[in-house]
């Protein structure tokens, strides 16, 4: 299976219709949250987006709501927004979890701390490949002073279901980072769009 992932487009309508040409050659695109700036240009993202027929597999980000990214992405019959949640396509499982991981320091920001995280990651199946917006603790989430903005909840969560591939966005210092975690590769994102064969 040939995915195109990719994460925090904040309005970038020029990379949203690059994104929309080169997805005619995926079985699945994954957009791991971000599709806005502060709460702002979220329908015209995913508008820009909602040109993909193949289907999609959408996550919030911590710049636009579980609910927002639902109604915005309604009208997209390819797309399916994942929170908590799974989906299966062509045989294969995705689980979804959106949101900044733990909590950051902005009020604006839409977050869950680890335990919260940790309660939405339990119905998550073995097997199934994770969509995530936040990075695991100490994997592709260090910011340009060395500090790791990462979640223990999202690592603890690889570690025990060791899914076929974990991706992730939200520190842009990483985008293009990575890693791996047991048998777990992991990638972090960014808008330039990522072909992973699974």
């Amino acid at each position: 299976m040939k995915l195109l992932a990719f994460s925090d487009l904040h309005r970038d309508l020029g990379q949203a219709a690059k994104l929309v040409e080169t997805s005619a050659g995926a079985d699945v695109v994954i957009g791991a949250g971000d599709f806005a700036s502060v709460h702002e240009g979220l329908e015209e993202t995913i508008a820009a987006l909602a040109a993909i027929e193949t289907p999609t597999v959408l996550v919030p980000g911590n710049n636009e709501t579980e609910d927002a990214l639902r109604e915005a992405a309604a009208g997209w019959s390819a797309a399916t927004v994942l929170h908590g949640e799974g989906t299966t396509i062509a045989g294969t499982e995705f689980f979804g979890l959106g949101a900044g991981i733990p909590v950051t320091p902005w009020e604006w920001s839409f977050d869950l701390d680890d335990e919260a995280a940790t309660r939405m990651l339990e119905p998550c199946p073995e097997g199934a490949v994770l969509v995530l917006h936040s990075p695991p603790r100490g994997h592709c989430d260090g910011g340009a002073d060395g500090s790791h903005f990462g979640s223990s909840a999202l690592l603890a969560a690889i570690e025990e279901r060791q899914p076929p591939l974990a991706v992730c966005g939200h520190i842009h210092e990483a985008w293009g980072c990575e890693s791996r975690i047991g048998e777990t590769p992991l990638r972090n994102l960014g808008p330039a769009g990522t072909w992973i064969e699974l």
